[in-house]
């Protein structure tokens, strides 16, 4: 077999071209390094003396991480998937190759890579961390979940703390010197202690509004917290961010029945007495027992009265968790990249010495092919990853400055301001189509790679069916495919009801674009804007027929106010939940094209990995389009308990 890496950001030119060439570390560097850069700050040990100091450390974090990933888990990854974890008297215990790689993060620093210096980190951008994660997942993925939750929840009580008002902020530099969860955030980076984020219940998972764990608060205004987390990983923790009810709702349709009542908590699992003993506020009931990710502790937590400290403000738990779980469903997506990298390398690797009928395997025509679509695929979801990532750690900053650092100058404020709303609005765009991209990707390119193997690949000699079952819990985790398809279907079309005749003029334009506009690259990509824009227009004419028929009877003075304002998510828009799938696919190829375009102006030697990714996109985009045009009327029927409609007006 081949000899291993033993750098996973060395032997990663595709990595290291968004590192060395393309991510604008400037502008991350801008909000980061909030007290700028001088020869006496970096004397101080309290920055950098220039931008060009800060990318070589920045660079040398993700080397460290990349030797790391190859030499120190990816030679362990077998062995601690074998041992997994037991539960004793109460306390998880990890394989030994686990802890001792955890040292040895600990002992790097690691773990405070992005928290700020005040509180004895690296200050390092969030970008860091996920071109990281990548690496780290892609050596093993037990280990990756179990690091990001350590820092991760560091930085989330920090960005909470700063939210709600109580962190200490430096007038002059604008950064966070002091928070009030201090103790937890300095316990995090000097002691390697970790946290978890508490949301899912029995019988409320990707319900939220149907959790039941009900936090009181006494006369003295203290908080206790009672009830059941499931499948909580990295539970055996000590911090634990919990989702609560606070508030009863007075009727049925009362929003604090839903997810208004709920409200934000930090719980701390025990408390050290003098004499080293031990007590517990939240107890472990159970190890999840699972088919993938045998290292990585996934858990049942039992509260029972804990002592809870409030964040934020009662009711304001929904919109806090949002924060915490985009950050989240980022990283899923770098982890599902390392995922496909690692089934990539494996897949080719093996290809490359099995001989059959006279030559290796990868010189067959049905394996050369997967193996480029595999490719292919890595390269447009590393771009739409960059893209997400730089986009939402560039609106939290800066959502920050507004907070505590606004400019006094009314314009140069409404300027911050657009630009905090135009950041955010394309993370939340991005987010749901690159965790869908890479969840789905990683399952399918390691099944790819097992069948790549043959019958080695079943055997646990390779290790491809270890990723593939790893691979499986991706599509399900930090919300499902099915959620995010759903989230960025509807986020398409509410734009569409908001401003129709600004999406007019836009599907105009790509239909302009697609046959006019300067240079092929250019059209190719605006056909698949217009596919795009059709399949949306398809919809919401479906969408608005069924609404306009249920408005026959009423008078015509309420006509506007029955289709504009009274619309229900659950029930007017069937048609697109029915094809949210179809429709994120199509976006996600739209929006990896549009990424990989722009990068080819600057560098066009990265037209062909363009051009590529259209080769694929394409055909697909067509055949998607066609789905969403001539499918579905019949199941949507039948779930009516009518008879199947005809639809050809829409079509």
């Amino acid at each position: 077999m081949s000899v291993p890496s033993d750098d996973f950001f060395a032997d990663n030119p595709d990595l290291r071209f968004y590192v060395e060439r393309w991510i604008d570390w400037a502008r991350l560097a801008q909000e980061v390094e909030y007290k700028g850069f001088s020869e006496e700050l970096a004397d101080a040990g309290e920055g950098y003396a220039s931008l060009g100091e800060a990318r070589e450390v920045y660079s040398d974090i993700l080397q460290l991480a990349g030797q790391l990933a190859a030499g120190e888990i990816a030679p362990r990854a077998a062995e601690i998937d074998r041992a997994g974890l037991r539960l004793e008297d109460g306390e998880v215990v990890l394989p030994e190759a686990m802890t001792e790689i955890f040292d040895t993060f600990a002992e790097t620093g690691l773990h405070g890579m992005c928290v700020p210096r005040e509180f004895g980190g690296m200050n390092a951008p969030l970008m860091v961390y996920f071109l990281a994660s990548e690496m780290f997942a892609r050596a093993d993925v037990s280990v990756m979940a179990h690091f990001g939750f350590h820092g991760g929840i560091a930085m989330a009580l920090l960005m909470y703390s700063a939210l709600e008002g109580s962190a200490t902020v430096d007038p002059e530099s604008g950064g966070i010197v002091d928070c009030r969860f201090a103790d937890a955030v300095r316990d995090i980076v000097e002691n390697a202690e970790w946290g978890s984020m508490d949301i899912t219940e029995p019988n409320a998972g990707s319900d939220v509004g149907a959790l039941h764990t009900r936090a009181v608060q006494a006369e003295d205004g203290s908080w206790s917290l009672t009830g059941q987390k499931i499948f909580i990983t990295s539970g055996n923790g000590r911090y634990h961010i919990v989702l609560a009810r606070t508030e009863t709702a007075a009727d049925p349709d009362d929003p604090m029945g839903g997810l208004g009542g709920l409200t934000l908590f930090l719980v701390e699992a025990w408390t050290d007495a003098e004499d080293g003993t031990r007590h517990r506020h939240a107890t472990l009931s159970r190890i999840e027992e699972k088919l993938g990710h045998h290292a990585s502790p996934t858990v049942a937590v039992d509260f029972e009265d804990a002592p809870a400290q409030l964040i934020g403000k009662r009711g304001e738990g929904f919109k806090l968790m949002l924060l915490l779980m985009n950050n989240a469903r980022i990283s899923v997506g770098f982890e599902g990249l390392g995922v496909c990298e690692a089934s990539l390398r494996m897949a080719k690797a093996y290809a490359a010495e099995r001989y059959s009928m006279g030559k290796t395997i990868d010189k067959h025509e049905l394996i050369a092919d997967y193996i480029d679509e595999m490719e292919t695929t890595i390269l447009g979801l590393r771009a739409l990853c960059v893209d997400a990532a730089f986009s939402e750690e560039l609106s939290q900053r800066k959502r920050l400055r507004l907070l505590y650092m606004a400019p006094e100058d009314p314009e140069e404020k409404a300027a911050l301001e657009r630009e905090v709303r135009d950041l955010s609005w394309k993370s939340r765009l991005n987010t749901p189509l690159l965790k869908y991209l890479a969840a789905e990707g990683a399952v399918d390119m390691a099944r790819k790679a097992l069948q790549i193997h043959g019958g080695f690949g079943y055997t646990t000699e390779y290790g491809a069916e270890k990723l593939l079952r790893d691979s499986l819990v991706l599509p399900i985790y930090e919300g499902t495919s099915q959620i995010q398809s759903l989230m960025a279907t509807k986020d398409a079309l509410q734009f569409i009801l908001r401003d129709p005749a600004t999406f007019v003029r836009r599907l105009a334009q790509a239909r302009f674009d697609a046959r006019l506009a300067a240079g092929p690259r250019v059209r190719r990509v605006a056909q698949l804007r217009l596919h795009v824009m059709l399949a949306q227009r398809n919809l919401m004419m479906r969408i608005a027929g069924k609404k306009a028929s249920g408005l026959k009877g009423r008078p015509i003075t309420e006509w506007r106010k029955g289709f504009v304002d009274e619309w229900d998510m659950r029930t007017d828009f069937a048609p697109a939940l029915l094809h949210a799938e179809r429709l994120t696919q199509m976006m996600v190829d739209l929006r990896i094209a549009e990424a990989l375009a722009k990068q080819a102006q600057s560098f066009p030697e990265r037209g062909d990995i363009l051009d590529r990714h259209l080769e694929r996109a394409e055909p697909r985009s067509r055949y998607l389009l066609d789905q969403i045009r001539t499918t579905g009327d019949r199941l949507l029927a039948s779930l009516r308990g009518a008879p199947a409609e005809q639809s050809a007006a829409a079509r």
